[in-house]
């Protein structure tokens, strides 16, 4: 868990204009299988300590609790099951767009959600594949710049983890940017 995480919640939030983003550690993945993650104690501290105080994100710990190994597709029925009106967007990383047709029930899973890439820097991100339709998230990688934060202070937007913590705070207490 580090910095990248939550910034990249924060550019969902904003940019998807979300309601309410869930954070959801898996059990195990299928595709590495050999590739054992922390213990979910563990994880679990470590996703609480890192959106602590963000109301608008949950950790959901369903694939836990279902244990095993997870499948996507099982989540976002979950969530259509539980929230039909809602429009579901699911979050993955660019390496993974190729792999969509390979994830369980391929079909099923791309009539359920609209897919945000989250690019890795200096990585390109492949066209989906059908039926997947999705969009890249464009605030990440941030642009760390003074002029990036200033807009953001302008907009009302965080800047905790762009700049060192005393500072945000000094920002967040007298902005001279509004």
């Amino acid at each position: 868990m580090h910095n990248a995480h939550v910034l990249v919640a924060r550019a969902a939030l904003e940019e998807l204009s979300l309601d309410r983003l869930f954070i959801v550690p898996a059990a195990r993945s299928p595709f590495k299988p050999e590739q054992q993650p922390a213990s979910a104690k563990v994880r679990l501290r470590l996703l609480r300590l890192a959106f602590a105080g963000q109301s608008n994100c949950e950790i959901d710990l369903q694939e836990l609790n279902r244990d095993g190994v997870s499948y996507s597709v099982d989540t976002l029925r979950d969530y259509t099951e539980r929230y039909p009106e809602a429009k579901l967007h699911y979050l993955i990383g660019a390496d993974h767009v190729p792999m969509l047709p390979q994830w369980r029930d391929a079909d099923d899973l791309a009539q359920l959600a609209e897919f945000v890439v989250v690019p890795r820097p200096g990585q390109s991100v492949e066209k989906f594949p059908e039926p997947f339709r999705g969009q890249v998230l464009r605030g990440w990688p941030f642009e760390v710049s003074s002029s990036a934060i200033r807009e953001r202070l302008k907009l009302g937007q965080a800047i905790d983890g762009l700049v060192p913590p005393a500072i945000a705070e000094s920002l967040q207490n007298d902005n001279p940017y509004t």
